[in-house]
């Protein structure tokens, strides 16, 4: 399966999605490539459209290995990998100002792409996790461990594409998935768009700007 763009990945993702426009949702796009996939996932389902915006906790001296990662919310949440913290002997000091760093950094994106609009509240809604395609899904991980410690009623996973045992994994994590393809041997998410470039700031603001719109306009 090889979809035009990441708007069409978006339009067949909410056809997939239309039982939940009832359900008081909000669209959470993985910025920047879920931006586009989630715009016409939020005007299908008269919802709000916001980032899920997270960043990695690294490892002191070794930043590309993750300890974790931190998700904006209010208050934020941070999501461990126990294992790797105990082998690694990194205190909770360390972690916590290193969490604050990536706070910074999202707070800074958050300005950049909605112009210092407050993040959407989730508490008791349905919130719906968007990317344009999913490979480990660390981010993703984290990002539904955040939702129901922040009190999401429902948690629901959409993305065009994922690898199946990716998949089914993350399945178990939420309440609902929905993936368009779920190939064996991903190789690469951007394989599975014939246009699969990559946005600039300009495009994702105009892209949330619009979303913001319908979101209100429902």
């Amino acid at each position: 399966m090889v979809f035009h763009d990441r708007a069409e990945a978006g339009r067949r993702l909410a056809e997939r999605l239309r039982h939940l426009r009832g359900a008081d949702p909000v669209v959470l796009a993985v910025p920047r490539g879920g931006v586009p996939v989630g715009v016409p996932i939020a005007e299908a389902l008269d919802a709000p459209l916001d980032l899920l915006l997270a960043r990695k906790i690294g490892a002191p001296e070794q930043p590309e290995l993750a300890l974790g990662a931190v998700v904006e919310g209010d208050p934020p949440q941070t999501v461990l990998n126990d294992r790797i913290v105990r082998a690694l002997g990194v205190s909770p000091d360390e972690i916590a100002q290193e969490a604050e760093r990536q706070l910074g950094e999202i707070a800074r994106r958050r300005r950049l792409w909605l112009r210092g609009r407050p993040p959407v509240p989730t508490r008791g809604r349905t919130a719906i996790v968007v990317d344009d395609g999913i490979a480990t899904g660390a981010t993703v991980r984290a990002a539904l461990a955040a939702l129901a410690r922040a009190g999401a009623a429902r948690r629901v996973l959409a993305s065009p594409v994922a690898p199946k045992d990716t998949a089914e994994a993350l399945r178990a994590l939420c309440d609902e998935a929905v993936f368009l393809a779920e190939p064996a041997d991903l190789g690469s998410v951007g394989a599975f768009y014939a246009d699969f470039h990559q946005l600039d700031d300009a495009e994702v603001v105009a892209l949330l700007a619009l979303g913001g719109r319908e979101g209100a306009a429902g």
